[in-house]
């Protein structure tokens, strides 16, 4: 079975598509993608950038979860960090609540001196505000009064999930992966050598360790069409945008996802923007056992969008399912 998955960050630069236009259309794309069976559906989060990336992603996971009934509404990387941890303990938890159990959570430190500023929280502190987080939510979620910060406190209602949702840790250095092996559930690293890091530090404290992680080839946009030329001179500028932002932010760290291109073209040689007809997205399908849409990358014409993931409907989805 190929697993089939909606991504969205929400950003919109000024010569996108307005914010409006693409929260409308995201949720719209949410309820059509639980209709064919899409496996899950995840929300991103920055802060303090210029095109108005997602700031919310609990609110708009809730909203996504009230147009869905089966997918999985994730939630993630969200920026722990940054948040009151009592306060992101109730709002995971209504959304757990809200979804039937569907939240799937990452939680993640974040990168960027410009998100902490905004906060007044300073980056060098990532790792305790990360662990403070990671472990008032495990207590939250017990629904059992517990200390916190001199104070007892209790956190009600629980999450629909028994015993609680699942944390996953993000992670882009060797001292996140061992983090995650003692305080997490899983691990998402921006790299498998990372992942290996993760398998050795549970192996250290005598526990399970999972398999090695699949190498996958990343791609951050997919757009299906019969005329791949055509739309790629629409796509263009809203891929080489988000690629590009991203390049910014991660200019020198060690594993970094995303690389600065000059061009679109260079972009597209890359192999991270793939635009395919039916028959060749069905071929990635079957060589990968995954699709990952991200429809509205950097603010795409929500009409453009649509042509896509309906072809996808007509030509795609039937030949693997």
């Amino acid at each position: 079975m190929v697993a089939l998955v909606l991504a969205y960050d929400m950003r919109a630069p000024e010569f996108g598509t307005p914010a409006p236009e693409l929260y409308a259309a995201a949720l719209d794309q949410c309820e059509w993608g639980d209709k064919l069976g899409f496996d899950q559906v995840a929300f991103m989060e920055h802060h303090a950038t210029s095109d108005g990336y997602l700031p919310s992603p609990i609110v708009m996971a809730a909203a996504a979860a009230g147009r869905t009934r089966k997918m999985l509404i994730g939630v993630g990387v969200m920026l722990l960090p940054l948040y009151d941890p009592l306060k992101a303990a109730e709002d995971l938890a209504v959304l757990d609540l809200v979804s039937g159990g569907r939240l799937r959570l990452i939680v993640g430190a974040g990168y960027r001196d410009s998100e902490y500023e905004q906060f007044g929280l300073k980056l060098k502190k990532r790792p305790s505000l990360m662990e403070r987080g990671i472990e008032t939510l495990k207590k939250a979620w017990t629904g059992e009064p517990f200390e916190y910060e001199g104070r007892m406190v209790r956190i009600l209602p629980r999450p629909a999930q028994r015993p609680r949702p699942d944390i996953v840790m993000g992670g882009s250095s060797k001292a996140a992966a061992e983090r995650a092996a003692r305080i997490a559930d899983g691990y998402r690293p921006v790299s498998p050598a990372l992942f290996e890091d993760y398998r050795e530090a549970l192996a250290a404290m005598g526990k399970p360790v999972p398999e090695p992680l699949p190498l996958l080839k990343r791609y951050f946009h997919l757009q299906v069409t019969h005329d791949p030329e055509g739309d790629w001179k629409k796509i263009a500028p809203h891929v080489l945008h988000e690629n590009n932002s991203y390049a910014e932010w991660l200019l020198g760290a060690p594993y970094p996802a995303y690389v600065h291109v000059d061009d679109a073209d260079e972009l597209r040689a890359s192999g991270a923007v793939k635009v395919l007809t039916p028959d060749e997205c069905v071929a990635l399908a079957k060589a990968e056992g995954y699709l990952a849409f991200k429809p509205l990358s950097g603010g795409l014409d929500p009409a453009l969008a649509w042509e896509s993931l309906k072809l996808f409907e007509r030509e795609v989805l039937p030949r693997i399912r």
